[in-house]
């Protein structure tokens, strides 16, 4: 009986010893095995830095996406996954998404162009609209781009703005002289009364160069701004003055 009461004895300390031994040493190793180890942080890193960092603590790092920005460094690495301080296994592959310089795009040439046709035209090339400045401008119809900044054919980060200045058309009670030079008589008379102006008095000289009856000059050089319209003098081609003579004859 003494020696069944000693067995029980010996085997309940061992039971025990083995439960303490469990609880303290084998179950805390097996958790921390299971629950890995704390991310480091490799956010603003180079990533050839990074991947050191990573390796010296078991990961494997792994260039996963791009961001094109001027705001970092190129090669810097801008995020990570999983991120810095989770618990994760030893050996996990750290996907890192790194920088570099943005794409340079062609800027296209705007001036001319209307404006919706000229932010279709930044949209395909990845730019945008900027800024829109306006003035008035008797050579570009309204609505039209008259200047951008920058000009077509440099080159520009993509996704940045352009600016350009659209025309207000003719300024409000102001009267451009168009020209009439090479014109016939018929048609520059009709250009004059499209402008606004009037014909004046009509001189004819004699030029065997140019077709009969074309404007060789006028009195108001073209472009002239006028804060209202009056009357243009226009001299007129001919190949003979003798003709222009019997016509007065025959009136």
């Amino acid at each position: 009986m003494k020696n069944i009461a000693s067995y029980i004895s010996i085997l309940g300390v061992l039971s025990i010893a083995v439960i303490v031994l469990i609880d303290n040493l084998i179950m805390p190793a097996y958790v921390r095995q299971r629950e890995g180890r704390y991310m480091v942080n490799v956010v603003n890193k180079s990533v050839k830095y990074a991947k050191k960092v990573l390796a010296s603590e078991g990961y494997r790092g792994l260039i996963s996406d791009t961001l094109y920005s001027s705001a970092y460094p190129p090669g810097t690495v801008v995020d990570q996954y999983p991120a810095p301080n989770m618990r994760v296994k030893e050996g996990r592959t750290v996907r890192l998404k790194i920088s570099q310089r943005e794409k340079m795009v062609i800027v296209p040439d705007l001036v001319g162009r209307s404006h919706r046709s000229a932010k279709l035209g930044l949209n395909q090339a990845g730019l945008e609209i900027d800024t829109v400045y306006k003035e008035y401008n008797s050579d570009v119809p309204f609505g039209n781009v008259t200047w951008q900044y920058p000009k077509g054919g440099d080159q520009l980060s993509r996704g940045m703005g352009v600016h350009i200045t659209t025309s207000l058309g003719v300024p409000p009670n102001f009267f451009q002289i168009p020209n009439v030079f090479g014109l016939s008589k018929k048609k520059a008379i009709k250009e004059l009364e499209k402008s606004g102006f009037r014909l004046g008095k009509i001189y004819y000289r004699q030029n065997e160069e140019l077709i009969p009856f074309t404007v060789l000059n006028q009195s108001v050089p073209p472009g002239t701004v006028l804060e209202e319209p009056s009357a243009v003098d226009l001299t007129i081609s001919v190949l003979d003055m003798q003709d222009i003579f019997n016509q007065i004859i025959v009136k």
